[in-house]
């Protein structure tokens, strides 16, 4: 039997196409690979729903064992859990409009003709700079403690309010925009200000979304900046009060904590306040990981 024919002896039909050996051998790697990015998260799932014993037993891996919901319930006792919830909420929405204007509007300035906008090559170095080579820990650190932003929401959204990466996909996505567009709204008496809005904005919504769900996920999974620029408990956002519940458990854990742990161990109550967290960006990822493709493909669109 020639090459051609033992290709085609082991290749597979799924939907009407067929697929080779490399096909198949890449399909599995990437099988695995999402098999294990998935475990620790069923793993966390399941040890949520256990009980105590089981979960102290060391017992649990991707099935709950002795089905329960009283971690679940144990969470409507923690105050400090639902005021970091709404600290966080606040940060995504605060930092999400600070984001979209400032990457909107960068990028679109940025996505003109150097006859139009002459300063624009020393502009986009500036901004690569900034992106490649950051000022630090320490000078950021003391910049926002000069401004008198310590403890304040401001210190989450300021210090990442120009996002540059999101700033270059969108602006080559505005580059990839017909120039006819442009110059059909000059014909017509456009200004920038309603070009952008009008013309741009609502042709570039898939990248704008796509980049939307990284500032989203980028402020509702960050704790170190709240780590850093929060000294009292009450002003952290989530992440940063679950990763101190469980790097520092005696020192973050609310004073009902004798009265939680009777009817759940740390492990499981910890795996629940896990599983909150991850809520709000599952429900959020579905309805914005449509537009990924198209968003993030720099030029996408051509005359």
């Amino acid at each position: 039997m020639d090459l051609v024919g033992k290709k085609a002896s082991i290749s597979m039909n799924v939907k009407g196409k067929k697929l080779n050996i490399t096909d198949m051998i890449i399909l599995t790697i990437l099988l695995v690979i999402s098999i294990l990015c998935l475990l620790p998260v069923i793993h966390i799932f399941a040890l949520s729903f256990s009980s105590s014993s089981a979960a102290s037993a060391g017992i649990v891996t991707v099935f709950p064992i002795d089905f329960t919901f009283a971690p679940y319930t144990q969470i409507i006792d923690d105050p400090y859990f639902f005021n970091s919830f709404f600290v966080s909420v606040k940060r995504v929405l605060l930092g999400g409009i600070v984001n979209f204007v400032l990457t909107v509007m960068m990028a679109f300035a940025l996505s003109n003709e150097k006859s139009e906008f002459r300063s624009r090559n020393l502009y986009m170095w500036i901004i690569v700079f900034a992106f490649m080579f950051n000022g630090g820990l320490i000078p950021t650190y003391m910049v926002v403690q000069s401004t008198g932003l310590i403890d304040t929401l401001w210190a989450l959204v300021l210090p990442t309010a120009v996002p540059i990466f999101n700033v270059i996909i969108l602006m080559n996505f505005f580059r990839g925009l017909p120039r006819a567009l442009k110059d059909a709204a000059i014909v017509d008496g456009s200004g920038p200000w309603r070009m952008l809005i009008q013309i741009y904005i609502p042709l570039a919504l898939p990248a704008i979304a796509t980049v939307t769900l990284f500032s989203i996920v980028m402020h509702w999974n960050s704790f170190f900046d709240g780590l850093i620029y929060m000294n009292k408990t009450e002003n952290m956002p989530l992440q940063t009060y679950i990763q101190q519940l469980v790097i520092r458990p005696d020192e973050i854990t609310s004073a009902n904590k004798d009265e939680i742990m009777q009817k759940a161990s740390s492990r499981t109550f910890n795996a629940a306040k896990i599983v909150v967290t991850m809520l709000p960006i599952l429900v959020i990822y579905p309805f914005l990981q449509k537009y990924f493709v198209k968003g993030i493909t720099l030029g996408s669109v051509k005359e």
